[in-house]
């Protein structure tokens, strides 16, 4: 299931070749299609911090900030955690923009990996 003559679905929308490898660095200029540049995403809590909240890895990405802060609220109520809800849910969302917002950089890297081999065709073909 999930396949098409031995090809996984996703290979025939496009092929494997045009699909950007999310483990490395983007191979295009970060700043193309940004006229005025963009804005730098750094994260607002130190890898000493980090350690010192015993953060684990999977947690430890931009958002990792709203996470101490939930545990913070954690540790300063007992059982109930029902006063840091909200705290959580904004721990949540923060977790949603940066997922959109990665995906969003992934299509990107993919669409300049199929314009780049479509002027390529179109040099090989000599229509430019």
């Amino acid at each position: 299931m999930g396949q098409v003559n031995g090809a996984p679905f996703r290979d025939l929308w496009y092929g494997p070749e045009l699909r950007p490898d999310w483990k490395k660095e983007p191979s295009f200029d970060p700043n193309i299609g940004f006229p005025n540049g963009r804005k730098i995403r750094d994260p607002r809590v130190s890898p000493e911090e980090l350690d010192a909240y015993n953060i684990p890895m999977k947690r430890r990405d931009y958002c990792a900030y709203q996470f101490i802060k939930f545990l913070q609220c954690q540790r300063s109520y007992s059982y109930p955690y029902t006063p840091c809800d909200p705290v959580y849910q904004d721990f949540e969302a923060c977790e949603h923009e940066d997922f959109v917002l990665r995906m969003k950089e992934y299509e990107r890297e993919r669409r300049l990996m199929v314009r780049e081999q479509r002027v390529k065709n179109k040099i090989a073909r000599g229509e430019m």
